[in-house]
């Protein structure tokens, strides 16, 4: 990040309040003050520092209580980043003093941007696509948390009251859409049995395209190795239907969610960009814009890799510490995001499964060879979002793939 502002401010975020601390490029104390949640006061402090000089704001929330500094910065002319908790927290230690108070950290959050810039990240772009996408994608995971929350409730139960019933529902297959049926309609063990297996057989397949005899099949064979009844059973087979009708109704807003996500990419050309490469559908595309929008943040593909945590970490230390090792660090959305795309990529596409099975035979494993697929496709993305061009298979002989993590 450009490190030439004649005015740092360190904007320690707050509900009703902020604190800022203002320091010119010597580390002098131009303003540290309380400052209110007040666009009036925001603009009117912008706009005396830019007085001085260009203006770069720091805040360590650019989310929800930090939106309001950060659109009237905007608005201000001023340039906007973001500070990390982690970054913040280890420079902290390196300040006299262990008091928590919003002066300290706002004069921390300037001090480490005037000093050490490269610990800043741009905050998201000025874009309504980008923004609006943010916030459904934060409330598809709040969704996603939700269903996963209830059906592990419905496990429970089940376990609780008839254990071979439950294993039954195995894996994913509690999720879907004729299990959930099921359970809503006949609720649990007494109410599958007293129904009877013609009864749940012909709802069955009035509610699933493919044909359910195997799964009734096994259901009343699971009813028909436990004949004591759990005390509570009554109880709990008036819960798991509700939960049930809960978990259908988390899994319709989702995609309900997805459809809006899906059409706020249709006229976004970068989505498109990422989504002509193989192993990239929207929900993939959507993470990665969310992470590094259009990849102008970043010097080199290299560089990216790394804020993904993909890339391997050279540790030498004498003689006896030496080598590359995989990373535990990075933005984590993002490296999931690619590893998810690599993985499918290489169960689909021609040319990632014989990468993949390349790596696979050097003796890598599962993850690792996954990973060296990411790191090499993370080249291809950087281009793609630089050059704003759609996915071209290779047609001549690869280049010299990155430094691979160790298996």
């Amino acid at each position: 990040m450009n490190t030439g502002f004649a005015v740092v401010i360190g904007l320690d975020v707050g509900k009703t309040a902020h604190h800022a601390c203002a320091l010119d490029p010597e580390g002098n104390k131009l303003f540290d003050k309380p400052l209110p949640q007040d666009e009036t006061k925001l603009r009117e402090l912008f706009t005396q520092l830019q007085n001085h000089g260009e203006v770069l704001l720091v805040v360590d929330q650019p989310n929800t209580i930090g939106a309001l500094p950060i659109a009237v910065a905007r608005d201000t002319g001023c340039t906007v980043a973001y500070l990390p908790g982690l970054a913040m927290r280890k420079a902290a230690d390196l300040y006299p003093g262990r008091s928590k108070t919003d002066a300290r950290d706002a004069f921390i959050i300037a001090d480490t941007a005037r000093t050490m810039p490269h610990t800043l990240r741009q905050v998201d772009r000025d874009s309504e696509v980008l923004s609006a996408l943010k916030v459904l994608a934060g409330f598809d995971e709040d969704l996603a948390h939700e269903t996963t929350r209830a059906l592990n409730r419905i496990r429970s139960l089940l376990t609780q009251i008839h254990p071979a019933l439950e294993r039954v529902f195995a894996g994913g297959k509690l999720s879907t859409g004729l299990v959930l049926d099921l359970l809503e309609k006949f609720g649990g063990p007494t109410g599958l049995r007293s129904a009877g297996r013609g009864k749940v057989l012909r709802f069955a397949r009035a509610h699933s395209r493919r044909d359910p005899e195997t799964l009734v099949e096994q259901i009343f064979t699971a009813l028909s190795e436990q004949t004591v009844i759990v005390p509570a059973t009554a109880a709990v087979e008036l819960v798991i239907p509700r939960v049930a009708g809960q978990v259908k109704e988390l899994k319709e807003q989702r995609a309900t969610v997805a459809h809006e996500v899906e059409g706020m990419l249709e006229d976004f050309p970068l989505a498109s960009v990422l989504m002509s490469m193989p192993g990239i559908g929207i929900k993939t595309a959507a993470q990665i814009l969310l992470a590094i929008g259009d990849g102008s943040a970043f010097e080199s593909a290299s560089h990216l890799a790394a804020y993904a945590g993909i890339a391997p970490v050279t540790r030498r230390s004498g003689t006896s510490i030496r080598g590359e090792f995989p990373a535990r660090s990075g933005n984590k959305r993002l490296k999931n995001a690619l590893f998810y795309s690599a993985w499918v990529a290489s169960n689909h596409d021609p040319i990632s499964k014989a990468y993949y099975d390349r790596k696979r035979a050097e003796g890598k494993r599962h993850n690792a060879a996954v990973i060296c697929l990411a790191r090499r496709r993370c080249n291809v993305i950087y281009a793609m979002l630089r050059d704003g061009t759609y996915y071209q298979p290779p047609t001549t002989a690869p280049t010299p793939e990155p430094t691979a993590l160790a298996a």
